[in-house]
Formats: structure tokens, C-alpha cells, sequence
């Protein structure tokens, strides 16, 4: 039976440590949870939802894709981060509704799983990595069994190699405690040029790596290709990359072989499957960046579930941002992100799968944050990419 599902409001919460939620609510008493956040730029999302709230109060969370096409396409400016990050936790807000209204997770209409559980990776050594071989052991031990980190603080265009041998020491080091028992992955965080990148690609090249991730800044896309001739570790990239139409190079050109769009910054879960499927005819899989909160990471875990080319999964528990407030706090049922052996079970509740700790919520956002990422500078005083 259609039900009408009509939206009358909406909320919003800046909580800690740096995330902001959205509340939907239906006249029919359905509520909806969903992430609209660009990190340091919560304010300024929380804005563009305000300002796009004509074009989804008094509409039905039934109609998606419509909903989605107007937000996009009807105010003449579309993409960028600030536009694409309100639309997708609005997205995520409606899908939750349609699949609490139905009784269904997210994933049942979009076809189906494709997997029963789904791994996942943690993050090690801090935004300028440290001690890492003891903290991937530590990860080891609590049944991950991949991690990421950070291959270098700040970095000149042309830096000495020193710092390249730091790093290497450093993946070294994961690999004389844990050997080939755990995955690595490498982010450059687009840190590095072009120059560096590929000395540094070359030098890591022979500890096995599950990724090297933003070996250049993503508007280099150029770059991918040429690093990809010159190295046989897999690239990933995206993470700062928006809609289909923001992935189409980075899928054609050849230079990246995993995705990671972010469901709270790339469109929403619908538009990020499309980004996935665009990506599976060209036989390249998508590793969903998710640095942030419980709800994003439900909405990730939507998308991997029925995801044929998923890989692995982002998520924070841990990381070095979530100072205050990590990810499990704001949940009721903290089981639901139950890792075992480096995956997650499958999500069988409506919705994203997961209950949200309103009380919790509302007591955070008196509390509030102002993150902003630190601004880094060389040696020289040059500013630094962070």
C-alpha cells in the first residue's frame, strides 16, 4: 500500500566531535536521520539545508530520485561540497523514512544484498603518523584486520628523502610485527605532488599495499594515470569528488582503480550507487570514505551491502578527529556496528539500520563544536595541503 510519507519539518544538531545531523519528520509521526556535514564546514551546510528546505517540506520521502533532480538541477548552480553535502544527508534522511514506513532496510530497494557482512578498516598514527607498528598490532588484536594511515605530515614539492624513508620505515615496521596478516593502505592525503608522489609510490611499493589514497589532490586527476604507469599499487581516490558527473574522468581515464565517494559529501546513497555501477563497467571498485558519524556510516554500509564492487569500508571508531564524542555514543543499540574478524554484519533493521539516541543528540548540540582542520606550513613558511 503507498502511504503518503509527507515531510512538515525538520532539525538540525551540531554535535561532537565535528558532525552535523538532520532530523526529518513526517506528518504521520515517521522520522528520518541523515549526516549533511563537510568537516569544518558544518554552519555553512547547515545553511544550504535551511535554504533548501522548500524543495523537500510538504514533499513525500517516497519520491526520492524527484526530490533529489530539483535540489540538484532547479536552482541553475549545482556540485561542489557545500551544495552536494546537504543534499545527501537529506537524501539519507528520506531513505530512512521510506524504509522505516515499509518495514525494510535500505538496501531491500535497491535489489538486495550481494554479501552477508562487510570488512572494514580502521585508522592508526594520527594526522602526522606515529608509533604505528604498535598500534596496528593493537587493532590486530581486536579482530581488525586492515588499517589506514597517514603517510607523512606536511611535505614540500620537492622535499628530501629523508622523509621518505621515514615513511617507508614506518610501513616497514607494520610489516616485521604483523607481516601479510593485515592489510594496509597508505593515504597521501593529497599532501604529496606529483614529484614526491611518485618517489614515494616507487619506495612503497614493495610492502604489499591494499591502496596508496590521493597520491596527488584530485584536481591532478591528471596524475593518476602517469603514477599508474609508473607503479603496480592499486590507487584509490574520490573522497573529494562529487556526483556522477564529478567521478566521470576519475572512472574513464584508467588512473584509479578504487573509488571512495563519500555518502555524506557525493549525492546520498542513490546517487553514489550510480557512481558505484558506473564504475563496475569499467572494472573498477568503490572503498566508501567515511571519516564521520554513525549515521553516514549506516548509509554506507546500505550502499555496500547490495554493492557488487564494494571492497572495504571506512570508519571512524578511533580516529584521531573524534575527540569528546566517537561513533558508537549516539547510538541506542551500540551492537549494531558489532566488528567481528574486521567485518560488519549485515544491517537487518528498517531504514539505515540503525537507532539514533535522540536524548543523546540533544544534549550534545548545547554542547555543539566549531571544528576547523589545522593550517599547515612548511619549514619556509609556505602553506602545507593537510
Amino acid at each position: 500500500m503507498q502511504k503518503s510519507l509527507i515531510i512538515d519539518r525538520f532539525e538540525l544538531f551540531k554535535v561532537p566531535p565535528r558532525w552535523l545531523f538532520l532530523k526529518l519528520t513526517t506528518r504521520d509521526g515517521f522520522t528520518g536521520w541523515g549526516e549533511p556535514v563537510i568537516e569544518g564546514r558544518a554552519d555553512t551546510v547547515a545553511a544550504a539545508v535551511k535554504e533548501l528546505s522548500y524543495a523537500f517540506i510538504g514533499r513525500s520521502a517516497n519520491d526520492i530520485e524527484d526530490v533529489w533532480q530539483v535540489l540538484y538541477r532547479a536552482g541553475f548552480y549545482r556540485g561542489g561540497p557545500v551544495l552536494t553535502s546537504a543534499i545527501s544527508g537529506i537524501e539519507q534522511a528520506m531513505w530512512d523514512i521510506k524504509g522505516k514506513a515499509y518495514g525494510l532496510p535500505v538496501y531491500e530497494f535497491l535489489g538486495g544484498t550481494c554479501r552477508k557482512h562487510m570488512p572494514v578498516y580502521c585508522w592508526i598514527g594520527g594526522d602526522r603518523p606515529t608509533q604505528v607498528a604498535a598500534q596496528a598490532q593493537e587493532k590486530f588484536q581486536n579482530g581488525y584486520r586492515a588499517v589506514k594511515m597517514n603517510a607523512t605530515a606536511e611535505l614540500g614539492w620537492l622535499d628530501s628523502f629523508q622523509r621518505v624513508e621515514e615513511t617507508v620505515a614506518r610501513v616497514q615496521a607494520i610489516r616485521e610485527v604483523l607481516g601479510d596478516r593485515i592489510g594496509i593502505a597508505v593515504d597521501f592525503h593529497g599532501r604529496v605532488h606529483k614529484s614526491m608522489a611518485r618517489v614515494l609510490m616507487k619506495e612503497l611499493e614493495p610492502y604489499h599495499l591494499m591502496f596508496i589514497e590521493e597520491p596527488v589532490l584530485c584536481e591532478n586527476e591528471e596524475a593518476f594515470l602517469q603514477l599508474r604507469r609508473h607503479c603496480t599499487v592499486p590507487i584509490a581516490a574520490g573522497e573529494r569528488n562529487y556526483t556522477r558527473w564529478g567521478f566521470k574522468n576519475l572512472i574513464t581515464q584508467g588512473g584509479v582503480d578504487i573509488l571512495q565517494p563519500d555518502l555524506s559529501h557525493a549525492g546520498g546513497i542513490l546517487e553514489v550507487r550510480k557512481i558505484a555501477a558506473m564504475a563496475e563497467a569499467f572494472d573498477v571498485s568503490v572503498a566508501p570514505h567515511c571519516p564521520l558519524g554513525p549515521i553516514a556510516l549506516a548509509a554506507c554500509l546500505q550502499l555496500d551491502f547490495t554493492t557488487p564492487n564494494a571492497v572495504i569500508q571506512e570508519q571512524s571508531l578511533g580516529i584521531h578527529y573524534n575527540q569528546g564524542s566517537d561513533l558508537m555514543d549516539y547510538l541506542k543499540d551500540k551492537a549494531v556496528f558489532a566488528y567481528e574478524n574486521g567485518h560488519v554484519p549485515l544491517l537487518t533493521a528498517p531504514g539505515l539500520g540503525i537507532e539514533i539516541d535522540e536524548e543523546k543528540v540533544r544534549e550534545m548540540a548545547k554542547i555543539g563544536h566549531d571544528w576547523k582542520n589545522p593550517i599547515w606550513r612548511t619549514a619556509d613558511g609556505a602553506v602545507a595541503e593537510w
